[in-house]
């Protein structure tokens, strides 16, 4: 749905049209061939209770501009918090003198691939209650309600609740003509339980599956949520969890539930497709891809059922927005189609040089800092593996199809290498599989592949009533380092004979 609300008042009483007027005219002033200036406000609330008990709120508000240029072929940078028209002057000059010094060590000079120009448009993402227009005390009461709750229940030695809200608004223009002015809000909650076995000593933790969202107050409120099934069913999974038996190492098969495979998502096709690391970049930093641009059409990324896609689009989806921080209209496209490497993100600089074989020598909107403080770089879209089509199976036919194997569900530890090839990944249940059917939990579990070999062993995908919105807040890149929020969906999918490892034997 769109969103029924305006861009909030308080942002768009704020001086910065008057500023970005006097930062571009300036630039002009220095012949640059290309400038833009972005404005952005960012107010932040997090809320954390402990056996029903509030244990901390706090608020912040990051507000400021930034000014960009390209002067001489290299890239100028500043940014600055003083409101007015001469603080924004000076900032462009700060700008341009940069380029000036970064000229001299450029040795491909920076274009830009051309964008359609948008004529001052607003885009505001959609949810129904801005959660930062809820008083505090509401917000702390429920929290704190569902924590008591969860402490009160047989087997619970402890219980935490936490709530990350975020409201973004930005002002984008450039000398194209191009402005954009977006409002995007997106709420994080978590509850989890922890215990101990009294007969064997075990200490353990379950941990809630419920996604970030891009969504307001209501996503606690039930829309989008079942909240009254999960308080319900944590003590208990707990105490299964506490009572189950080690995993024996080996092969199996595996059935893996959307709140799991999101994070191998992530880690091993979203990081891997980020054009700017497939090209070498970051590589003292997690950097570098193993899907690199040579592969492109030819590297058997998965099998057949295997279909993924970049998309800034999605409703509800943490990376969606309007438009990017290079003015481009955001979209969807294929990274992943029949199992084979097709697509990268990308941002206008990058479309320029590598764009022509990837989308047209465009960009798809993947340009993206995480404050007015910050550059914008080439960020994660809502990387998702798409469901099979209406009438695909359920869980509980994939289930069926097992005889010896384990189904996943939750996200916990994992760990990867800078290509992003070789990886294990925990959760938080796993569920013993004999012939069709769940048989009780079990610990200590990990699977473990190589991306390619994972994503090959992939035998089916759940249809488009197994499919779930995943993601995260605090996705990291760069350096300096940047965190942004993003999305990614899948289903329940099926995969054969993946290498199992046990947690406690191996960690000892």
């Amino acid at each position: 749905m769109t969103s029924p609300h305006p861009i909030d008042r308080t942002f768009t009483a704020l001086p910065y049209r008057r500023m970005a007027e006097a930062a571009l005219a300036r630039a002009q002033d220095f012949h640059v061939s290309h400038a833009d200036f972005r404005f952005e406000r960012i107010r932040s609330q997090d809320i954390s209770v402990r056996d029903g008990r509030l244990q901390g709120a706090s608020d912040t508000e990051d507000i400021g501009f930034a000014v960009r240029v390209i002067h001489d072929g290299a890239w100028g940078f500043a940014s600055g918090v003083a409101m007015g028209p001469e603080s924004a002057v000076r900032i462009t000059e700060t700008a341009v003198r940069t380029a000036q010094v970064a000229a001299a060590m450029t040795t491909t000079p920076v274009v830009l691939a051309p964008e359609p120009v948008h004529h001052d448009v607003t885009w505001v993402s959609s949810y129904e209650i801005d959660p930062l227009t809820v008083p505090l005390e509401e917000k702390v009461e429920l929290l704190a309600s569902w924590s008591r709750r969860l402490f009160d229940a047989p087997g619970v030695a402890h219980s935490s609740g936490s709530l990350k809200q975020v409201v973004e608004n930005k002002f984008y223009t450039d000398l194209t003509g191009t402005t954009t002015t977006q409002q995007r809000v997106r709420l994080h909650p978590q509850l989890e339980v922890f215990g101990t076995d009294p007969e064997t000593g075990a200490f353990d933790s379950m941990r809630s599956i419920a996604p970030p969202a891009g969504r307001g107050w209501e996503y606690l409120l039930g829309t989008g949520y079942d909240w009254e099934a999960e308080l319900e069913a944590l003590p208990r999974l707990l105490a299964e969890k506490l009572a189950a038996p080690s995993v024996e190492p080996g092969r199996y098969d595996l059935v893996i539930h959307p709140s799991n495979l999101w994070l191998t998502i992530h880690e091993s096709i979203g990081h891997a497709t980020e054009l700017d690391r497939a090209l070498g970049y970051e590589a003292n930093y997690a950097g570098t891809s193993f899907a690199t641009l040579d592969k492109l059409g030819s590297l058997q990324y998965g099998s057949p059922v295997m279909h993924v896609t970049g998309d800034r689009t999605v409703e509800h989806g943490l990376a969606t927005v309007g438009y990017d921080d290079e003015g481009v209209q955001t979209q969807s496209w294929d990274i992943v189609r029949d199992g084979v490497l097709v697509g990268y993100q990308l941002d206008r600089s990058m479309a320029h040089e590598h764009g022509a074989a990837l989308n047209g020598g465009r960009s798809n909107g993947c340009a993206y800092a995480d404050s007015p403080g910050h550059i914008p770089i080439q960020r994660m879209a809502n990387v998702s593996l798409q469901p099979a089509p209406d009438g695909g199976p359920s869980t509980e036919e994939l289930l069926s199809r097992v005889e010896r194997g384990i189904y996943v569900v939750g996200d916990r530890s994992w760990s990867i290498d800078m290509q992003r090839y070789n990886f294990q990944f925990t959760g938080q249940r796993f569920y013993r599989i004999e012939n069709g059917v769940l048989t009780g939990q079990l610990r200590d579990v990990a699977y473990q592949a190589t991306t390619t070999e994972f994503w090959n062993s992939m035998e089916a995908v759940g249809g488009p009533d197994t499919w779930v919105l995943g993601g995260a807040f605090n996705c990291g890149k760069a350096q300096p380092g940047q965190v942004a929020s993003v999305s990614h969906g899948c289903p329940t999918a099926l995969f054969r004979d993946v290498n199992v490892l046990n947690t406690r034997t191996e960690g000892a």
